[in-house]
């Protein structure tokens, strides 16, 4: 059986925001749609299946779906934890972490604690993105 990797999924709260700040990080919006219907209540497995979808790309290739669920109600959560068992984070190597670190406090997300050197290899952070997204920032510190 041959397996590619397709994208990761996100429910958020504010599909615009959400969409903002990731396009000020360097993602481009490939498409928007709504989706519903019985094919949408199958594939997802919720009946009444209605969400607003915006497809993102990362500047090497990657994907990232981003869902507004219009019903059924979407639940709020805890934001997720580091060492909690499930959806852990979304990754991205940066150029330069400190550029990173700007454009996400201009959505008002900081880093967890602060930016960790890793070995002289890598600076590294966490912040808490829209909806609660844990996002991972990474500069490769031999590339710099």
């Amino acid at each position: 059986m041959a397996i590619k990797f397709e994208n990761v999924g996100i429910a958020v709260r504010d599909l615009d925001a959400t969409i903002s700040f990731f396009t000020d990080l360097g993602l481009t919006v490939v498409g928007r749609t709504a989706i519903s219907g019985e094919w949408a209540d199958t594939a997802v497995g919720l009946d009444g299946n209605h969400a607003n979808v915006a497809m993102l790309r990362t500047p090497d290739g990657g994907h990232l779906e981003l869902f507004e669920y219009l019903h059924p109600e979407a639940i709020e959560t805890e934001p997720t934890r580091p060492h909690e068992i499930g959806m852990h984070r979304v990754a991205f190597s940066v150029d330069d972490i400190d550029d990173a670190l700007a454009i996400a406090a201009k959505h008002g997300c900081r880093p967890l604690r602060g930016v960790a050197t890793y070995e002289d290899v890598y600076k590294l952070t966490y912040v808490r993105g829209p909806s609660g997204i844990l996002v991972m920032f990474a500069q490769d510190l031999k590339k710099s």
